[in-house]
Parts: C-alpha cells; sequence; structure tokens
C-alpha cells in the first residue's frame, strides 16, 4: 500500500481548550476546560463515497485501513492501492487493487457517528456474518494479568484523563502493552488497532484486548473481526454482547473494579 497524504501531517489537536463557567465551592469561575476534538472523515473507496465517520483525529491512516477491513472491503492492507488523507478537506481516497462493488442492500451510504452505529435488528448485518470470525486462540491470562491489562491500558490514557471525553483501547500479550489507541468513538479506537496490527502484519496469537468501556455488541463484533480471543472491560457487556461471545469463542471479563471482576463467557481462559 502506498500513502499519497496531501498534508505532510495527518494528526490535528486532539484537544482545545473551551471557556467554561465552573461552580466550585459555593461560587461560579470563569475558567477554561481542555475539550476532546471531533473530527468528520469521508471514505471514498475508488471514488465512491463510503461513510463519514466522526472520529479523534490521529491515527487516522490505521482507522480507514481498519474500518474498512472490519466491513469486509478488504482483508489485508497489502489490498489497497493508495491512500490519501487530506486533513483540510476531511477525505481519505482509497484505491483499492481489486473492484470493490457496493452492494446497496448491504453497504448503505451512512454517518457514523461518535457513540455508536446504525441500529442492529438481527445478529448481524450482512458485512458482520462475512467478517466476523470464531476465535480458537488458546490465550489465557491470570486473574493479577487481567488487573495488569487494564493498569497498562491507563498508564497511557492521558487525553482520557485531560478530557474526560474519549475511549481507549489497547492490544496487549500478557505481561506486554503492544499498543494503545484514543478515540471519541469506542469503536473507532478498535478500528485504529485493526488498522495498525494489518498494516505491520503483527500476530495475533496470544493477544488481549483491553476496553475503557462498556462492551456492546459493536465492540464485541469489532473484538471478532480483529481475532482477539479475550476482551476485558472496565464496564459491563451487554446482553447481546454476551450472547455473540459465546458464539464466537471469546472470553468476555468485565467490571474490572478494584480486585474483583466477572467473567461471562468461556471462562476456561481466565485461572487463578
Amino acid at each position: 500500500m502506498s500513502s499519497v497524504p496531501a498534508e505532510p501531517n495527518h494528526d490535528m489537536p486532539q484537544r482545545m481548550e473551551k471557556p467554561v463557567v465552573q461552580f466550585r465551592d459555593g461560587a461560579f469561575v470563569e475558567t477554561t476546560d481542555a475539550i476532546a476534538s471531533e473530527y468528520a472523515l469521508t471514505i471514498f473507496v475508488n471514488e465512491n463515497e463510503l461513510a463519514t465517520i466522526v472520529c479523534t483525529p490521529t491515527h487516522m491512516e490505521e482507522l480507514v485501513v481498519g474500518f474498512l477491513a472490519s466491513e469486509g472491503i478488504i482483508r489485508r492492507a497489502d489490498q489497497i492501492e493508495s491512500l490519501a488523507i487530506s486533513r483540510f478537506m476531511g477525505t481519505a481516497r482509497v484505491t483499492t487493487k481489486h473492484k470493490v462493488t457496493f452492494n446497496q442492500e448491504f453497504y448503505n451510504k451512512r454517518y457514523i457517528a461518535s457513540c455508536c452505529g446504525k441500529g442492529r435488528q438481527s445478529f448481524y448485518f450482512h458485512n458482520d456474518a462475512v467478517t466476523a470470525k470464531h476465535v480458537d486462540d488458546d490465550v489465557q491470562l491470570t486473574a493479577d494479568q487481567v488487573f495488569a491489562v487494564l493498569d497498562a491500558m491507563d498508564e497511557k490514557a492521558t487525553l482520557f484523563h485531560e478530557t474526560g471525553g474519549v475511549h481507549m483501547a489497547a492490544l496487549c500479550r500478557p505481561g506486554e502493552l503492544v499498543l494503545a489507541r484514543t478515540d471519541i468513538g469506542r469503536h473507532n479506537a478498535l478500528d485504529k488497532i485493526f488498522g495498525h496490527v494489518l498494516q505491520q502484519e503483527i500476530p495475533l496469537a496470544g493477544t488481549v484486548i483491553a476496553f475503557s468501556g462498556r462492551i456492546s455488541s459493536e465492540v464485541l463484533l469489532k473484538v471478532a473481526k480483529i481475532g482477539v480471543g479475550i476482551v476485558v472491560a472496565r464496564s459491563a457487556p451487554t446482553a447481546l454482547a454476551i450472547d455473540m461471545a459465546d458464539e464466537l469463542g471469546i472470553t468476555a471479563v468485565g467490571f474490572v473494579r478494584g480486585r474483583s471482576f466477572n467473567v461471562y463467557t468461556h471462562p476456561w481462559r481466565i485461572r487463578q
């Protein structure tokens, strides 16, 4: 894949200062607050508009690659002929080595917001059924390692601590943080992980996803598409996410608080 950027630096400020009126110690005070940036990136594939993603404007090339893989447009990074991002135009223009046909029944033009995507009435969208895979990795974590992967992610959560307005995702191995990504959209953070994995051809055997928020069905499907066997999160999973994790062979660990956590599916991967 060749990158043909329109500008030398894709990344833009992740945060900005905004004036606020704060109530503190019984009085109103004029001050400033750090606010997470929000950016709309429209993706074109072979000159056809696919989607607009609202995101944190960093690691956008990874985001595009991961999103295209998650949608089933590509399977490998080398299937992309070129990827050009214009931060001024708010566009990512992708040319693939193979012909891509958007079946309108399955790939409608969508505006993908920062908090959640299109509602899922059935178990999968068509592209989910094609790209989400059963995970057979025999990776295991001890209880102490469960706490450690979230602690390692938290050490990289600078933007969250500054703004309180973003999600974190990290790819870990027992005792090692491989990479961490931040975004206002929880699924975007995972797509950035996915894009980096594809671009760098990182082996996924023995890896774990750490996640800052709740495990929704969309988050669970992203983990399945990446191909990781354990997801560890601060918050709870949804009922649909648990059903999907059970079917797709993923160990879902949630409510990691203090020195306790819940294992919702495939508990054989978590040992004392």
